[in-house]
């Protein structure tokens, strides 16, 4: 089992690497975003559908439980906001970083903190 102390050491770095996958990311995809609305659009609009939803449910859900405001919100947040850092990295491993599906996964991000901010 690994220490608390080792963990709180790794943690930040863990988070730097994913930040800076996402900034990697967002520098080699931004041209085709830009080119290519349409297809940021196509791809937006089910995630937005898909944020809204899983919001709303878990929120629901929490407070059928017994939570309270913040608890539910909390777990709301965390329920709709997918690991969307893990995800563009797996893309890159698995489909290259030029592959569509890496493509697809830098707009959950842009979609994202928008949606959750509005709520």
């Amino acid at each position: 089992m690994v220490s608390y102390q080792v963990y709180s050491r790794i943690s930040p770095l863990t988070l730097v690497a994913l930040l800076f996958t996402i900034l990697v990311m967002f520098s080699l995809k931004g041209e085709y975003i830009v080119k290519i609305p349409l297809d940021v659009v196509r791809i937006a609009i089910p995630l937005c559908i898909y944020f809204v939803i899983m919001f709303l449910l878990s929120f629901y859900m929490s407070k059928k439980a017994g939570a309270t405001y913040e608890q539910s919100a909390t777990l709301s947040f965390t329920a709709a906001s997918n690991n969307f850092e893990l995800a563009i990295a797996v893309a890159i491993a698995i489909f290259g970083i030029n592959s569509g599906e890496a493509f697809a996964a830098v707009i959950g991000p842009l979609v994202e903190v928008p949606v959750l901010i509005a709520w």
